[in-house]
């Protein structure tokens, strides 16, 4: 388990900005010092700091994007229009005196300058530190970010700390809860979507306005990157990053409310307009790779991006990351809550498509791994919230997918996978709960368990529970825990057990709030469902 990052260093970079800390001491190479002070926006390539993800036992990908003027108009980010070579270096210690990996890459105006080099030859189960320079007499060093490398693939850890967040609207609140999460003692982030918000920014709800070339909706490259911009400035996002390896997929948010495959929330033409959203989902998804610390087997295609993949943890966890938005059949019954609507059982409707089913369930039967984590976007089990005979559920979750539900929650059972956990975000609510075989039938088994972990601002200052809230834990008995707050949730795992934190805030749409943990729930080994911890 790595030491988390130090309080003195994260509240520097907090007060300072992530343009005037972190950076490292030693040499580049032979005669050229490396601990060049960092220069001020405008001049500063690394305003929208460093990351590292997708890590291995014995490799992790870098990331940084140069933007001295990140809210450039044309979204060039200040950048001239041709490559810019870019060095990295590795080392196993903070101070960046014992370099074991450098190399140099080329930063390309087609990727909006940003770079992913993946660093192979590292040792597993190790902390590492990174930084970046642009290559030449006087270039600017970056913050220094810190990485962690997996276990070997047959070695079982005696423990994994993680936290899994989602749903970060700029407008909503700060993200005060990344200035708590840096302290934490983490092996990595889990990024469950909805990473930026694209609706128009007419008002704000933290009284702060964004930059001129940020406020209207993204529709083509420039607009996305100025948006993206907009989110990855924020001091305690970049310290999140810095201080933990990254695992991201994207939900709905990133493109469009509501897309489902090629499908705009607003298709009133399909042919024509299918057109013009693709047109839109390959700049979303160009953006989107820019901007995050993503491998090449993720390099977007035009309006096609192979986000869905696994990662190991040893044997003790595997990481299947879903993507839930770009093979899904279009949601049923006119998108929203509904008490009436028999399409969302029809057998051939799915959210995964079955390309990326099959895989899934063929990693239920081939995983050597003790906990199967499903990294999801948008809740698998059911949400109902009219107590009482009838059921009224949202049809843009599993809940309007019943057959695939059903087919992956059966086959995991009928595999026998001892601890399938799903970890869940985008409706900005705390859930704990139980997965049945099939919640249309009586006295079906648990399963599986799963974990929705609320926003880090969406929906801004919130509650326990309200009304809303109440009435759907009521209307659903397997949700044995609900919560309004915004926040994370941490999760330590061990052979033995799953134990989920829910970190939550006392407010957002101010800065300075405080966390607590408002509720602990486990899941024993071998035992499906959830427990009080």
């Amino acid at each position: 388990m790595v030491t988390a990052i130090g309080r003195r260093r994260f509240l520097g970079w907090a007060g300072a900005g992530a343009a005037a800390v972190l950076a490292g001491t030693g040499a580049w190479d032979a005669g050229v010092a490396a601990a060049a002070p960092r220069a001020t926006r405008g001049t500063d390539p690394f305003t929208l700091g460093v990351a590292s993800g997708d890590p291995a036992a014995d490799s992790v990908v870098l990331w940084t994007k140069l933007a001295p003027e990140p809210f450039a108009a044309d979204g060039r980010g200040g950048m001239p229009d041709r490559p810019v070579p870019v060095l990295w270096e590795v080392a196993d210690d903070e101070r960046m005196t014992r370099i074991v990996r450098r190399g140099q890459v080329l930063a390309t105006p087609e990727l909006g300058h940003s770079v992913h080099p993946e660093v192979g030859g590292l040792a597993p189960d190790r902390v590492y530190h990174y930084r970046f320079r642009v290559a030449g007499p006087g270039g600017a060093v970056s913050p220094v970010g810190r990485t962690r490398t997996t276990p070997r693939p047959g070695d079982t850890p005696s423990s994994l700390a993680f936290a899994f967040a989602s749903c970060q609207n700029w407008g909503d609140g700060h993200y005060t809860a990344y200035e708590h999460m840096v302290r934490e003692d983490l092996d990595l982030v889990v990024f469950l979507g909805d990473y930026l918000y694209e609706a128009t920014i007419d008002e704000t709800k933290r009284g702060q306005t964004p930059p001129a070339s940020a406020v209207a909706e993204p529709t083509d490259l420039a607009s996305y990157r100025t948006r993206w911009a907009l989110y990855k400035s924020e001091a305690p996002l970049q310290a999140a990053h810095a201080a933990f390896p990254w695992i991201t997929v994207f939900d709905d948010h990133e493109i469009e409310n509501n897309w489902a495959a090629d499908v705009s929330e607003d298709d009133d033409e399909p042919d024509q307009d299918r057109a013009v959203f693709r047109a839109r989902r390959a700049a979303a998804f160009a953006t989107y790779y820019e901007h995050l610390p993503l491998r090449a087997a993720q390099l977007p295609k035009g309006p096609d991006m192979r986000l869905y993949r696994r990662l190991s943890y040893g044997t003790l966890a595997d990481f299947t990351m879903l993507d839930t938005r770009q093979y899904r059949d279009d949601q049923s019954c006119g998108d929203t809550w509904t008490t009436d609507c028999a399409d969302r059982f029809d057998e051939r409707r799915t959210i995964l498509g079955a390309p990326q089913r099959e895989w899934l369930l063929d990693g239920f039967t081939c995983s050597k791994a003790r906990w199967q984590v499903l990294g999801n976007q948008a809740p698998m089990g059911l949400t109902d919230r009219e107590p009482g005979p009838v059921t009224e559920v949202n049809t843009d979750p599993w809940d309007g997918y019943v057959a695939d539900r059903n087919r992956v929650l059966g086959a995991a059972a009928d595999a026998g996978v001892p601890n399938l956990v799903v970890i869940t975000g985008d409706r900005h609510q705390n859930y704990a709960g139980d997965l049945l075989r099939s919640f249309e039938e009586p006295g079906s088994p648990v399963v599986a368990s799963e974990f929705v972990g609320t926003s880090i601002s969406s929906k801004g200052d919130g509650e326990d529970v309200g009304e809303q809230l109440r009435a759907i834990q009521e209307a659903t008995p397997t949700l044995r825990f609900v919560n309004d707050q915004r926040g994370y949730v941490r999760v330590d795992l061990t052979p033995g057990e799953w134990r989920s934190s829910f970190r939550v805030m006392d407010r957002v749409e101010r800065p300075g709030g405080s966390l607590s943990t408002r509720a602990v729930w486990a899941v024993e080994d071998g035992r499906p469902g959830v427990v009080p911890g």
